[in-house]
């Protein structure tokens, strides 16, 4: 029987998981921390300490901003050292609380042991109370607060649970080694989450390149006895763990332009996210470590690692041999998705998932020529767009007919890029029309209240 797969578009980049066979293993923990407020979707949280305070790992540092926000808690233990603008990834300023380490005192309450819980507390209301109270967001890329997500609006109902687990991403692996590590912790999150949203089916989506990661979450959800829980293997493609493609490949269902995946009774987490929600109903533990690829074919010192959030780039590449002499650019993420990062010095938040080294030969773009009007670009969209259309709308600055295009239900996924002979930048161009039409929605939302 062929593999399920989403329905529209898709391209199939090399894997290059070269850092599969990596354990994760943790980091020392760095001199300082730099702990940014704006660590996911939504209004960015507010500081809660100030300089010369102590604190404790897992202890709260800055508050939810807003119903969309997150708490943010202490990586470490030691004393604030300033509370201020910090330049992150991109050269940006951004609030940041600035922690200098001295020991690893944890604060109160929080579970460190390795001791597997397995029952699952009955009240619903006070586990999404400890997962807001943890910090819980979407690991998955798009870091949007885990307790707003399990708490559907009036009137909608969730019908089926995806637990992602595909990492369609090239290079990328730390997913798949959490599966295999973590694999109980992660499926008592899962049922957590099940419970939470009604007992509803739960589907692992993992894609056909993770055999290991298949058989073992089946086995563990044998072992643990979890009623209503499957495993999917799904067909190798990109971009597979997009939220409203892993819909279509498991559901058969398509979410419509501007909605969200619940309106066709979806609940998508990343397995990260589940392990979140673990070790935050489970053991008291908020989100202060994540899991990171360090790759590229130029990296010698392969690795999955456990880092704390906050931890600056510059001290996880100086622990694994440096910088490689012949790396050009890094890129925070994968190659298709990811970011080139512009600041070395900038620290780690709760959703970084990789340090992927580049060679100038790997970076360097064809000269970009005229459209052919091959129609490739649509054809490997997975949002049924027409990027050739966007591209030509965007030049002519014609902000009416790039949203009646639907350039704003763009995911941004670089397969537009990856498939056009000219070597025309459509994702470059597609990306800035899109964000200057989500200005223009934004603002005539706004008038309207």
């Amino acid at each position: 029987m062929a593999k399920r797969t989403f329905s529209i578009g898709g391209i199939h980049p090399h894997d290059s998981k070269i850092s599969r066979e990596c354990a994760i293993r943790p980091l020392p923990l760095p001199p300082t921390v730099y702990i940014s407020v704006a660590q996911h979707i939504g209004a960015p949280a507010k500081p809660i300490v100030a300089p010369g305070d102590k604190v404790k790992v897992g202890q709260p540092v800055a508050e939810p901003g807003g119903f969309v926000s997150a708490f943010i808690h202490s990586s470490v233990s030691g004393t604030v050292k300033s509370v201020g603008p910090r330049k992150d990834l991109a050269g940006n300023n951004q609030m940041t609380i600035e922690i200098a380490v001295e020991g690893d005192e944890w604060a109160e309450g929080i579970d460190t042991s390795d001791t597997l819980v397995t029952a699952i507390p009955e009240d619903n209301k006070a586990i999404l109370e400890k997962i807001r109270l943890g910090g819980v967001v979407g690991l998955g890329g798009a870091t949007f607060p885990t307790h707003v997500k399990l708490s559907p609006p009036p009137g909608s109902k969730c019908e089926c649970l995806i637990i992602n687990g595909c990492e369609c991403e090239p290079y990328l692996t730390s997913d798949f080694r959490t599966l295999l590590e973590k694999g109980e912790q992660v499926v008592i999150g899962a049922a957590i989450i099940r419970q939470v949203l009604g007992n509803v089916r739960c589907v692992f989506g993992i894609e056909e390149n993770k055999p290991e990661a298949i058989a073992h979450i089946r086995e563990v959800i044998a072992k643990l006895g979890c009623e209503g829980m499957e495993v999917m293997s799904l067909k190798k493609r990109y971009p597979q763990g997009g939220e409203k493609q892993l819909i279509d490949a498991v559901m058969h269902r398509q979410v419509g332009s501007g909605a969200l995946p619940i309106s066709v009774g979806a609940v998508v987490q990343n397995v990260a996210t589940s392990l979140a929600v673990y070790d935050a109903v489970q053991k008291n533990k908020p989100i202060v470590d994540n899991s990171i690829t360090l790759t590229g074919e130029c990296f010698p010192n392969q690795a999955n690692v456990l880092v704390r959030v906050g931890t600056p780039l510059s001290f996880i590449i100086d622990q694994l041999g440096g910088m490689p002499a012949d790396a050009v650019k890094v890129i925070s993420g994968g190659p298709m998705m990811g970011k080139a990062i512009a600041n070395l010095d900038a620290a780690t938040l709760k959703g970084t998932s990789s340090l992927l080294f580049l060679r100038a030969d790997q970076t360097v773009r064809g000269e970009a020529s005229n459209c052919i009007r091959c129609g490739r670009c649509a054809d490997a969209c997975p949002m049924g767009l027409e990027p050739f259309l966007l591209n030509r709308l965007a030049k002519a600055g014609d902000m009416d007919k790039l949203e009646a295009n639907a350039v704003q239900d763009c995911i941004e996924c670089g397969c537009c890029l990856y498939s056009c002979p000219a070597n025309i930048p459509l994702l470059d161009v597609i990306r800035m029309a899109k964000a200057d039409v989500m200005k223009i929605m934004r603002a005539r939302a706004a008038a309207k209240k």
